[in-house]
Formats: C-alpha cells, structure tokens, sequence
C-alpha cells in the first residue's frame, strides 16, 4: 500500500480550533443515531481555567490534514501526574480522536500522541479517554451502534475498533451500558419481591430528593459516594464543597422525581441519581450553546418536558448493604412514578458499569433487572512493547506489581 501525503498539525489557532471541533460532523454525516455534542461541554476539557486537571497536568491537540488541505482525522493528548501515577506504570491517555477510514491517518494520529506523553516521562497512554472525569467521553463504543449515545457519551464508527487494535491498543477494560423499561412484567415481579424482603426489617425508607435542602442532601450524597465507590481505581473521596457544587449545577436539569435517596434508620445508604437525557434535546443545536439555545432547551425540559430517556448519572449503595434489596426499593419507585405517574418517560439507561465490577454488573441484571445494550472498551498502549501486559484488577483486588 502506497503511502498518502497527509501532515500532522497541532492545533493552536481558533481557526484550528474550529476545523478540530468540526470534523465529526463530516465523519458522522447522514447517521442518525450520533448527536453533535455541545462545543461548550467539549472545550471545557481543554480550558485550564475550568480544568483542574492541568494544575499538574498538560493537553495538546492535533489534525491530519490530506493532499486537498482537508482536515481528515484529529486527536488530543493529556497525562496529569496524579492520575499517572496511581497506574502500574506512568500513564497518560488520549482522546476526542475522529478520523476517516485509513489506517495511516489513525497511525500517524496515535504516534503523535504516544511520542508527546513518552517526552513527558509517560510509559503508557490509555484511550479513547477524556481529560477529566471518566463518566463523560470515555471509551470506544464495541456494541450498540444501532443505538443513540447518551449525553456526552461517546459513539464511533464500528471500524474504529480496527483502527485501535491494529496501532496495539490492548482491551485494558470493558464499560457495560444497560436499559431498564418499566413495563418488563417478570422483571418488575422480581424487583417488588425483593424490596417487601427488605421492608420486612423496619428502618427501612427510599423517597425523591428533598429540593428545599439541597445542602443537607449534596451531604447524604457524598456520605453514600465515599462508601460506594472508594475501592475504585483513580476514585478520590469527594469533599462536601465539591458534592455541593455538583448538586448546584445540577439543578437546572433536576427532575426530582426521578432521584431517589435509600436510608436505613434515618442514615443515607444508597441513591439514584438521574436526569433527563440532554441527547435527545440537544441534537438541533449543531454544538451551539448561546443564550438562544440554552432558552430553547429550558422551555423544552421544563415547560414541554420533553425527553423521553431518563439518563442514570451515578448510582451507588453503601457496601454493608450489598444484596439487601435497597437497590430493587429504588427502582419501585421508579415503576410506580413510571408507570403510574407519568406518560413522559418510556426507558432509563445506565452507562459506564465497569467489567472489573462484576458485584455491579450482576446487581444491575439481576436486581435492577436490566438489561446489557452498549459496550465501550477502554484500551492501554504499553510504551515497553516487551512489558507484559495486564488487565485492569477487579473491584476488592489489589495487585502486587513486582
């Protein structure tokens, strides 16, 4: 195969900015399942003054542009030294990469980025990722294609996945997506005999969020967060200023039906937080979000209430109560408001439940009754071609790198 005459750039300029932020809309053209993200929500990513991340950290985007001057294929390189250093080996990542179907513009996009974290001290770069929190942007989709993304999670062409694999990114792990759909008779029965189980043994309650406290319930959230998700790789525990605002900018887009708080003797122990999906709103905005748009999607959310996909944000229960039933209380109080309440809302979807959680994974089939629908690997690229690879350990497992 003959080489093609494409350059490698870095984006620095706005005009470049713009063709970065552009291609996908080329790529994409004519599919009616990818919805153009906002291109607020992804320059974010790459403002150090809305990024903490690059307080110790750096980012770097590039283009390929063919013969014609065309931009053809993009990507970004980050590493922040805290996040690297936690991994077996220093590990940074990259990102955002949209490319067409050729191998070379994949290489030379991948070489770029693997030369840049390498000059950085990196031993390995994980991707496709995001240079921020993992529940947005991160992975590459392996399953699902015929289904539309959610809000800022990610979709891709199917050879993509060739286009990785071919460069020697390895699966260092898989994020399961599942939907859940009130109206499953079988599922439902199973979900209403666990959670009488559970309120057989008083102390036991699950109601909305309490929206005229939200101080009190950004606390009980956090309280839950640090027990539930402590054992995760590159999970810190999240400070009450840091949940609060979380719950602050959240609001808008609060549906306090749709999120639910698990107590046991007045002590919080698990919740469901979900909103609206955006994806199904924000598709006729074209990545614009000035003050007409954000009018436009207010008055649709809250005054048409349209949407009809309720997105899972996170979902956690305190480790003691593990099996209890708590989880299948919650999602009684969703069959009730959804089927009894309510003609909005027809599924609930719940992204990013990692393969090295198999307690998560089962939990969510066998008592949230839901069912698996996407995948999305997240790859490694070792430096060291030599160095044996490895999987990411599972939850409760802790490996002795030698």
């Amino acid at each position: 195969m003959n080489p093609k005459n494409y350059v490698l750039q870095e984006v620095t300029a706005p005009a470049q900015v713009r063709e970065w932020l552009d291609l996908p809309k080329r790529i994409y053209k004519g599919n009616r399942n990818w919805v153009c993200p906002l291109d607020v929500d992804v320059e974010e990513v790459f403002d150090p003054a809305k990024n903490e991340l690059f307080a110790d950290g750096e980012a770097v985007r590039w283009v390929v542009r063919d013969a014609a001057n065309r931009v053809v294929g993009r990507i970004a390189a980050f590493y922040n030294r805290e996040k690297a250093a936690i991994e077996e080996q220093l590990t940074g990542g990259c990102g955002f990469f949209e490319a067409v179907d050729d191998q070379q513009v994949a290489d030379m996009l991948f070489d770029a980025s693997r030369m840049w974290l390498a000059s950085r001290g990196m031993e390995a770069m994980d991707g496709p990722i995001n240079f921020g929190q993992r529940r947005d942007w991160w992975g590459l989709l392996v399953e699902g294609y015929e289904f539309q993304p959610l809000y800022k999670n990610p979709y891709n062409p199917p050879y993509y996945k060739e286009l990785f694999e071919n460069y020697g990114f390895r699966n260092y792990f898989n994020q399961h997506s599942f939907v859940w759909r009130a109206n499953v008779s079988e599922a439902s029965a199973r979900i209403f005999d666990r959670a009488e189980r559970l309120y057989a043994t008083p102390g036991y309650r699950v109601e909305n969020i309490d929206m005229r406290n939200l101080e009190e319930q950004a606390e009980n959230f956090r309280l839950v967060y640090n027990k539930a998700w402590a054992l995760f790789s590159g999970v810190r525990p999240m400070s009450q200023e840091e949940a609060m605002q979380m719950m602050r900018q959240m609001k808008p887009l609060i549906d306090p039906n749709i999120i639910f708080f698990a107590y046991f003797n007045d002590e919080p122990i698990g919740f469901f937080i979900t909103v609206p999906d955006l994806n199904r709103l924000i598709g006729k905005f074209n990545g614009k979000f000035g003050w007409w748009q954000k009018l436009r999607l207010l008055w649709d959310l809250k005054v048409r209430k349209q949407g009809d996909r309720i997105f899972g944000v996170i979902f956690g229960i305190a480790p003691e109560f593990h099996g209890k039933g708590v989880e299948s209380a919650i999602m009684v109080k969703y069959w009730h408001f959804m089927m009894e309440q309510q003609t909005r809302y027809k599924t609930l979807e719940l992204a990013w439940i990692g393969d090295f959680n198999p307690v998560m994974n089962r939990m969510i089939e066998t008592y949230v009754c839901a069912t698996r629908h996407k995948v999305h690997t997240t790859y490694r690229y070792l430096f060291d071609r030599e160095k044996e690879f490895h999987r990411c350990p599972r939850l409760g497992v802790k490996r002795r790198y030698e």
